[in-house]
């Protein structure tokens, strides 16, 4: 069989695989909620068990329910897609799967948020963990980054531990930095915008109690829960970026992502294999595998890619190259013959993650946009 007649049939398996999870719930959800081709989208990227591929009756029928698993795999897999489209690394690095009939297994993604007084915003985890208890997860244990003056817990999904991507959320202390970078979290934070409106919250509370909620209302909710995880704050000062690059490289990077995906995981068999493969490529692989205490957690990433993010200076809008997110690799081997994985994560990996978008920005892009505020 030639390249090209292996790679038709390895897309035609695929397109096999999408279509025939079109029936699910898990699918009529993510398409009402973004549209077909968005559906479409994730399914080819992301691999889903078939436990959470549970078929419904009439698309978007009153009748129908959607249980809190299966709203929490859309909410995963719609914030997959995301990190795809900002970061190119993750895009190629998911096209040469897709190409040979491949969906990744999502094993986590992480975000952070600042412990600190946020506009309308709750502070901290809060604004993150109202909506992921409702969905099921619990959280499973705690990280103390003292390096990093952050802590870090792992949320894992009740129902599908290990089917279902965990977040780890962290929280940055400010009260552990200087009272001029004290300031500046609060001027960038204050303006902070709450995304999910009463009606939103009421939902949640209801899914919270039943565990499931009409499809019309998860179509409806999902792209509020998606809107939680953006920036929700508004320009702010260049200055101000500077004096928290200085101290915090990671309040740097909050400042202009706010709560999104620092990063998307794909759980692979052989991360040496992985990064062999990557490097081939001659793409930005992290110099190092990080490997837990245990010896059963290994994790490296692409090197972050770089945004452009607008800011204020003096009353004019500017623009610098930033650091923006990145996909990672882990392996994770089983606890014993019984076939249970560790799902526990490593501070020292963390930490050493964490680097993955420490970096300066550079000069204002002379080349960009300026416009009066």
């Amino acid at each position: 069989m030639s390249e090209r007649s292996a790679d038709l049939e390895a897309l035609t398996t695929l397109n096999a695989k999408v279509t025939a999870a079109r029936d699910s719930g898990l699918f009529q959800l993510l398409r009402g909620a973004l549209g077909d081709e968005a559906a479409r989208d994730a399914f080819a990227r992301v691999q889903v068990v078939p436990a959470l591929l549970r078929p419904v009756g009439e698309p978007l029928s009153p009748l129908s329910r959607i249980s809190r698993a299966e709203l929490a795999q859309a909410l995963n897999m719609a914030l997959f897609l995301d990190v795809t489209d900002r970061v190119p690394m993750a895009a190629a690095y998911v096209a040469d799967l897709q190409r040979d009939g491949q969906q990744l297994v999502f094993d986590h993604g992480a975000l952070r948020t600042v412990a600190w007084p946020s506009g309308a915003l709750p502070p901290g985890e809060a604004a993150i963990t109202r909506v992921l208890r409702p969905l099921g997860f619990t959280m499973a244990a705690t990280y103390p980054l003292p390096r990093l003056k952050m802590t870090g817990r792992a949320w894992r999904h009740a129902d599908f531990p290990e089917d279902i991507a965990q977040f780890f959320v962290s929280e940055l202390h400010p009260e552990r930095f200087s009272e001029s970078f004290q300031g500046a979290v609060t001027r960038v934070l204050s303006t902070s915008q709450d995304p999910l409106a009463p009606a939103d919250l009421a939902l949640l509370e209801h899914l919270a109690r039943d565990g499931e909620l009409p499809i019309g209302s998860a179509v409806a909710l999902l792209p509020k829960l998606v809107g939680c995880f953006a920036r929700q704050h508004a320009l702010f000062e260049a200055d101000d970026y500077q004096l928290l690059l200085t101290e915090s490289a990671e309040m740097a990077w909050i400042a202009t992502e706010g709560n999104a995906f620092n990063h998307a995981t794909d759980r692979v068999a052989d991360i040496e294999a992985v990064v062999a493969a990557q490097r081939a490529l001659d793409r930005p692989v992290k110099d190092s595998i990080e490997t837990s205490a245990t010896g059963r957690v290994r994790q490296t990433a692409f090197k972050a890619a770089r945004v452009m993010r607008e800011f204020l200076d003096r009353g004019q809008r500017v623009r610098l190259e930033v650091p923006g997110s990145f996909h990672e690799f882990i392996q994770r081997a089983p606890f014993d013959e019984s076939g249970a994985l560790d799902l526990a994560f490593d501070a020292g990996n963390a930490t050493g993650i964490f680097k993955m978008t420490a970096g300066a920005a550079k000069d204002a892009d002379t080349t960009g946009e300026a416009a009066a505020c």
